[in-house]
């Protein structure tokens, strides 16, 4: 029997808390790997295993690159790298970011979907904005299953919001407590790969390019349309993507982002400008002010009178700006709450 052996969980922000709980009761004799991504700082360092190690009966650990997959064992995806499936192993690599991660988890559900099909499992757990959805989007398209954690039992219900708003025939919405029993109850139930939906051209776009193949990178057919937007990362063009109501974004080189995370990064690029020109208008200020002090100095007073409001309009001008940034982070700060 070929059942759904391949579990797949993505998580964000809250995330350590709910994978601790969720890997705690899973079985030492569980019919199915398990592959986590977890969005961490590419330039950190991720004790998740150590964590998990200790709260679940399954050795958890770093994928490695070209690592065989073993029932009953976790692989967590490590810093800076997209953890990638293919059929029996596991790739590691350093390809384009997808919704300012790396790791990213759509990268791994879309190549998930690819290799094992109606074999998948996809879990989405807290986190905010909306990573995840699209790959659950390919793994629902191959058949495979969908687990979604009910937003209002997470930590942050952004991820979990939006799957359940953009991807059709979610399986199962359901508190963190209740997934891991359905987990081992899918890895136990067969599926008839002889109905398992066939790989799209766009699916393997999509996953070639997270690996940086250059035939995926320079296909001019790729789905989608130029759109009017700059990719925030390098400044080309995206093309924008439509999936039934999910709307994506994607540059030549391969950088991808959700709506909410495109918009997201517009948010962060305005509020570097601001604090750039709040920063050059208060140097502005100081520098005139000096010379005006100086310029008195030497009884050259009507150049020092023209500096003075120089500087006066410098400071009014950062107050603005200042005023705006302090506006800008209160509203994010709710935001977040919301989440």
């Amino acid at each position: 029997m070929i059942g759904h052996d391949l579990i797949v969980i993505g998580a964000s922000a809250g995330g350590v808390e709910a994978l601790t709980l969720l890997v705690k009761q899973l079985p030492s004799d569980l019919n199915a790997a398990v592959i986590i991504v977890l969005h961490v700082p590419s330039n950190g360092t991720s004790v998740l295993p150590r964590i998990l190690n200790r709260a679940g009966n399954l050795p958890a650990s770093h994928a490695q690159d070209g690592e065989v997959i073993v029932q009953g064992r976790i692989y967590i995806a490590p810093p800076d790298y997209h953890l990638v499936v293919k059929p029996g192993y596991l790739r590691l690599t350093r390809g384009p970011q997808e919704n300012s991660h790396r790791p990213a988890i759509d990268p791994t559900f879309r190549t998930a979907a690819r290799a094992y099909g109606q074999r998948v499992v996809a879990v989405v757990l807290t986190g905010v904005l909306d990573d995840g959805t699209a790959g659950l989007v390919a793994v629902k398209m191959r058949g495979g299953m969908a687990v979604v954690q009910d937003p209002d039992d997470a930590l942050y219900s952004g991820m979990p919001r939006s799957a359940i708003e953009n991807v059709k025939d979610i399986d199962s919405i359901l508190p963190l407590s209740d997934i891991p029993s359905i987990l081992v109850a899918l890895a136990n139930t067969s599926v008839q790969a002889e109905l398992e939906k066939p790989i799209t051209k766009e699916l393997e776009i999509e996953c070639d390019i997270v690996e940086l193949d250059m035939k995926a990178v320079e296909n001019e057919n790729r789905s989608g349309k130029v759109s009017v937007f700059a990719c925030p990362d390098c400044g080309g063009n995206l093309w924008e993507i439509e999936e039934g109501s999910l709307l994506r974004f994607r540059c030549r080189t391969g950088h991808a982002y959700s709506a909410k995370t495109l918009l997201a990064e517009q948010s962060d690029s305005v509020e570097e400008a601001l604090w750039i020109a709040f920063r050059a208008l208060e140097e502005k200020a100081s520098l005139t002010e000096r010379m005006a002090t100086r310029m008195n100095e030497h009884n050259q007073t009507l150049s020092a009178e023209r500096l003075i409001q120089q500087a006066n309009a410098a400071r009014q001008h950062s107050g603005i700006i200042k005023e705006l940034l302090l506006k800008g982070n209160v509203a994010e700060a709710n935001a977040l709450g919301e989440e």
